[in-house]
Order: C-alpha cells, then sequence, then structure tokens
C-alpha cells in the first residue's frame, strides 16, 4: 500500500483555481481594514477604508453601509469593527510583500497604485488565506498519522474529504477574504504542537508556546482561545496520573499567562475603537451564554451544521465513539471532543446563530481538525470491511453535496438566508447539472460577470 497521499495532494492543488481575490462582505472588509489603517494610515480609524469599498459597490453594501458607515461607536464616536486584528496580523507579511512588489513595479513604469487597495494587495491576502488553508490541511493530515495512528489511506482521505465535503471549501476559495483559512491554521498548528510536546513532555517553556498560540488564535477569532481546552485537558490528566498536580499547576499557569501576554494587543485595540477593554457593547449583547441555540447550530433544516455538511454528522459520530472506545486508554479523542462540544456551546450562545446569508456554519470551521480525528477513525474501521471503491464513491457524494450548494449559492438558485425544504434538495439534481458547464466557463473565462449574474 502506498504512503504517498496522491489523493490527498491532488485534493488540495486543484482547490487553486477557484481562488477568487476579491473582498466583498462586511467581515472581510473589517479584516483588511484593519491592514490598510495599521500599514498606511498607522491609526484605527477605518471611515477611508470602508468608503473604498463602499464605493466600488453601492448597491451590494447598502447593508453595510448601514452599519459601517452611518453608525459609530458610542463612546468613542470611531467608526466601528467588530473583528479582532489577528487576521490581518497573520496576512501582513503577503501584503507587506506585495507592496514591495508594487513599489518595484512602478519604478519600472507600471500603472500600479501602491495605496494598499489595488488588486496586488487583495491577490496578496487571498491567496495568503489559501496558503494558510493548504498549510493547515498537510500538517492535519500527518498529525491524523503521527499522533493519531491511522493508516495512511484513513487519513489522507478524511482530509480530502472535510475540504471538499464542507464548508471549508468555500472559505478556502471562492471567500478567502474571511479569517477561517487563517483560523483553520493558527487551531491546526496548536493541536499539532500539543500533541507534539505530549509526547515529548509538558514543560512550562513547551505549555507557554502552546499558551502563545491560542492566544493568536483568539487574536484571529475570540471563539478560537476555547481550543487551548485541549492541551489544559492533556496538562491536567497527565498529572492527575502521575500525581503531580503542582507541576501540571505551573505549566498550566505559564500556558494561561501567555495566551493573556499575547492576546493583549487586541484588549488596547478594542480600548482605542469602542472606549472599552472588551468587544464592543454591539457585539457584547448578542451574547446568550446559557447556550439556548445549542441543537438548532447543529439540526436546523435551513441552518444547522449538520445539514449543510452531513458528511460532518458521520465525523461527529466518529470522534465520539473514539473518545468513548479510546486505543489504549488514549485521552486525545475525549479532549478533542471536549473542545468540539466548546464549540458548539459558544456558537449556540450567540443571538445570531443562524449566520444567514452566509455560505453554511462557518463558525465551525476551525473545528475541522476535531472533526476530521472522528472521520479518520471511522474510515480506519471501514476501510477495513468495506472495499475502497464503496467508500470513495460514499465521499465524493458528500464533496457533490457540498459543491452543488456552492454553485445553487453562487447563482443564487437558493434562498442565501437558509435552505429550503425539499426545493435545495430537488435543485441538486435538476438545476445545478444545467448551469454547470456554463457557470465553470463563466468562472475560467469572465468571473466578475458571473458574479454580476449571482446578485
Amino acid at each position: 500500500m502506498s504512503t504517498r497521499p496522491w489523493t490527498l495532494w491532488a485534493a488540495l492543488v486543484l482547490t487553486l483555481p477557484l481562488v477568487t481575490t476579491r473582498i466583498r462582505g462586511a467581515d472581510e472588509i473589517e479584516y483588511f481594514a484593519y491592514l490598510h489603517s495599521a500599514v498606511f494610515d498607522h491609526d484605527l480609524e477605518f471611515g477611508n477604508e470602508y468608503e473604498h469599498f463602499y464605493a466600488q459597490d453601492p448597491s451590494g453594501l447598502a447593508g453595510f453601509k448601514a452599519t459601517f458607515l452611518d453608525l459609530r461607536e458610542p463612546v468613542t464616536g470611531r467608526h466601528i469593527n467588530f473583528a479582532p486584528l489577528g487576521t490581518a496580523l497573520l496576512w501582513a507579511p503577503a501584503y507587506l510583500l506585495a507592496h514591495g512588489a508594487v513599489l518595484v513595479a512602478r519604478a519600472l513604469g507600471a500603472p500600479l497604485a501602491a495605496d494598499g487597495f489595488s488588486r496586488p494587495y487583495v491577490m496578496a491576502v487571498c491567496y495568503a488565506s489559501w496558503a494558510y488553508g493548504m498549510a493547515a490541511l498537510l500538517l492535519l493530515h500527518r498529525a491524523l498519522v503521527r499522533f493519531g495512528g491511522f493508516p495512511e489511506p484513513a487519513a489522507a482521505w478524511a482530509t480530502a474529504a472535510v475540504l471538499w465535503g464542507t464548508p471549508l471549501l468555500y472559505y478556502v476559495t471562492l471567500g478567502p477574504g474571511f479569517s477561517h483559512a487563517v483560523s483553520l491554521f493558527v487551531i491546526t498548528l496548536l493541536l499539532w504542537l500539543t500533541l507534539r510536546f505530549r509526547g515529548e513532555g509538558f514543560t512550562p517553556g513547551r505549555t507557554a508556546a502552546l499558551g502563545a498560540l491560542g492566544g493568536l488564535a483568539a487574536l484571529v477569532r475570540e471563539q478560537d482561545g476555547l481550543f487551548l481546552a485541549v492541551p489544559a485537558l492533556l496538562i491536567a490528566l497527565e498529572g492527575l496520573r502521575e500525581r503531580r498536580g503542582m507541576a501540571a499547576l505551573t505549566r498550566l499557569a505559564a500556558m494561561g499567562l501567555s495566551a493573556v501576554i499575547v492576546f493583549t494587543p487586541q484588549v488596547f485595540a478594542y480600548r482605542a475603537i469602542n472606549g472599552g477593554f472588551g468587544p464592543s457593547p454591539l457585539v457584547a449583547r448578542k451574547m446568550i451564554y446559557y447556550g439556548p441555540h445549542v441543537l438548532s447550530v447543529l439540526f436546523d433544516p435551513a441552518h444547522g451544521l449538520f445539514v449543510w455538511a452531513p458528511l460532518l454528522l458521520l465525523a461527529a459520530g466518529g470522534l465520539v465513539l473514539a473518545a468513548l472506545r479510546p486505543r489504549g486508554g488514549d485521552p486525545v479523542p475525549m479532549a478533542l471532543l471536549v473542545a468540539l462540544l466548546l464549540q458548539i456551546w459558544i456558537n449556540g450562545s450567540v443571538d445570531s446563530w443562524t449566520q444567514a446569508g452566509a455560505f453554511g456554519s462557518r463558525r465551525f470551521v476551525a473545528a475541522t481538525p476535531l472533526l476530521a480525528w472522528g472521520l479518520a477513525a471511522l474510515l480506519a474501521v471501514i476501510l477495513t470491511r468495506t472495499g475502497r471503491r464503496t467508500v470513495a464513491a460514499l465521499l465524493l457524494a458528500f464533496a457533490w453535496w457540498n459543491v452543488s450548494l456552492m454553485v445553487q449559492f453562487g447563482l443564487k438558485l437558493m434562498d442565501r438566508q437558509g435552505l429550503e425544504w425539499p426545493r435545495v434538495a430537488v435543485s441538486q439534481i435538476t438545476q445545478v447539472p444545467r448551469h454547470l458547464g456554463r457557470s465553470a466557463w463563466l468562472f475560467f473565462t469572465d468571473r466578475e460577470r458571473l458574479v454580476r449574474e449571482g446578485r
């Protein structure tokens, strides 16, 4: 059996031509505004960035204008920005490289604007997101093999499947201006190092490094800080098993302190933008911390995670089974399951839990490594009992469902506010094949026209 994951490499490379280099929606503009404002304006006032993007699409960004241009933070009077700064921070190397390239090109006579908004800058951050996403998936695959002990086919197929069979595909290709690909990279790196350090020994220095990554994760998306539950649980369990409680507390303290230090710049950004040391009250008031929507966020017919991406229901089931029946008493699957439950809780605690208007349950993209672990565990069992062709056909069916939803979403063959049954399922068979050829042609030859037709 080949140990080279050709299937995975093919699945990753095929996404590259799909990357769409545009900054379109409110969230994307907020992330980009941090970067442009810091590099070019040296402040955290985003009015000129918002005006720039609004002028490009006044009709499409009418709702954006109502919130981000017409309103202000009540305490500071500044333009609103709900996004944290971590995505801009991780985009910065590509953005600065693009700026250098633009300056060189201008010196050679190229008519490029060195204003931080022109096409090279936008391309830089979009392809940076794609690269972060691909790096995360390669790291995830190696983690499944090295630390999960899963056979190569199960690991490679699970990784390829969570890419093509879930909303992750949308956010590394058609929506790279969002934070999700960057978030996935940081979380995957955090989990990789957690499992590596577990084998090498959780020293205070190593746990401080994990805390720093957790702080960076929270800088990208505040809720991603909850993934520190994985190393925290493993450190605590190790301390209990070895009866070294004080050593475990020292390591946990080092991790927590490091996370707080790394997250501190965001606290000062909050202060500058909204006048407080936490998220804007306009965001905080949306939180209902007893989690009234935890079931809906998973199973709601229009918005549920498992309805948009049924592959993830199998993956979650695989993770539950792996946690309840750990090989050799391995606590890792249980720690991953706890982290997943925390994500379900926090996403079910948001008043805007439906994420209406977004493609799928995008707030769960960061949980992809947890679900991939469960899927790999499931595939490792199934592949010993079922032919590869049968399993491949099933995974391709899940991928078709996801890609077809992307076609419907892009062409407005469906209501973007949520799935409508049975219409959406019927359209997968009757409408998508009919539009697929022309849409693919326009996608690769005249993408702007395709975008206009999809509005």
